[in-house]
């Protein structure tokens, strides 16, 4: 019988893209989600009954040793953005980390895979970077044969980021940021897939991976690419942090306010504080480089997602060059 591994949060942005893969390896995929009627959609990545969302709540004991039985490895692709609520930083990124790593040790899974992000730290400025770190410690001390991949954005047609900036560019022309001279290195969805499923199947060696893309550029600089990409023109202005603290607090507060009927999807506190430091490969940290891996470009791949918030979407090439025909 084939392998089988477990998918925590497998029907996320970067999980189905692992799901997939491991798929085409010829695994079994176990899909742990807490809302697997919303995970369909994974089933036809392989062949029928290879690829199956079950439910899991990784806050609980038995739900997550249920979803590990059996099982030769297991992926943890599951986070947060938010600060609140039950699947807060800490109860999603730190403890539950924790506790998918003891009981996949306990149930002698042979091999993990941790996804982390660039800059997770214990010690760090921010929440998400402190509950990221705590983490990966918690993994490795029940796990210590564990892989880490820490991606900086990923970026893909699913993704929050670029799809995000683009939705905002087609509202105005004016694009408002703050962090706009912080570095990214935004890396593919399927290039930390690959690397993922390598740490699956062994042909990782253990240790803790930051994978960023071939382009190191600033949050300003990025942005100025999608616009060209989609066709558009907008007026990027870089505002101050403290700006950004001011409507984070405000926003953050009126959450707190109505007890979560009103949920902070705009701009937290904690988002802008993660800001202020730059999100790219350290020196000397193990890469693709180490994996073999060759990371994908953007301008490779943002083109065949982006051009929906283009002025004509599907039709802009079609524009463009009928503008070069002759009148009779």
């Amino acid at each position: 019988m084939s392998k089988l591994v477990t998918i925590f949060g497998g029907s996320g942005f970067v999980g189905r893209y692992i799901a997939r893969r491991m798929a085409k390896e010829g695994w079994r995929v176990r899909i742990a989600v807490r809302r697997p009627n919303e995970a369909l959609f994974v089933r036809p990545y392989g062949a029928v009954g290879q690829v199956e969302p079950v439910l899991c709540n990784i806050r609980d004991e038995a739900s997550v040793a249920g979803a590990l039985a059996g099982a030769d490895a297991v992926v943890n692709c599951v986070g947060t953005f938010d600060r609140g609520g039950k699947n807060n930083f800490n109860a999603v990124q730190a403890v539950g980390a924790g506790r998918i790593a003891r009981l996949a040790a306990a149930a002698g899974v042979t091999s993990m895979v941790h996804i982390s992000a660039i800059g997770a730290d214990a010690e760090g400025a921010s929440l998400y970077a402190q509950s990221k770190g705590e983490g990966e410690a918690a993994v490795l001390a029940a796990f210590p044969g564990a892989v880490i991949l820490r991606p900086s954005v990923v970026f893909g047609a699913e993704d929050g980021f670029f799809n995000r900036f683009a939705g905002m560019a087609r509202q105005g022309p004016v694009l408002p940021l703050f962090g706009g001279q912080t570095r990214f290195q935004p890396v593919h969805v399927d290039d930390v897939a690959q690397a993922a499923v390598m740490g699956v199947i062994g042909t990782a060696p253990t240790g803790i991976y930051e994978l960023g893309g071939p382009e190191a550029e600033t949050l300003a600089a990025l942005i100025q690419k999608m616009l060209g990409v989609i066709h558009r023109r907008a007026m990027v202005i870089n505002l101050p942090f403290f700006v950004g603290k001011i409507m984070g607090n405000t926003l953050d507060f009126a959450s707190a306010l109505t007890i979560g009927l009103f949920k902070n999807k705009i701009l937290t506190r904690d988002q802008v504080t993660s800001l202020m430091a730059d999100n790219v490969v350290s020196p000397g940290a193990k890469s693709f480089a180490d994996l073999g891996i060759q990371p994908t470009a953007m301008d490779a791949v943002l083109p065949e997602y982006l051009w929906r918030y283009r002025p004509s979407g599907q039709y802009a090439a079609i524009k463009a060059s009928a503008k070069n025909l002759r009148k009779a």
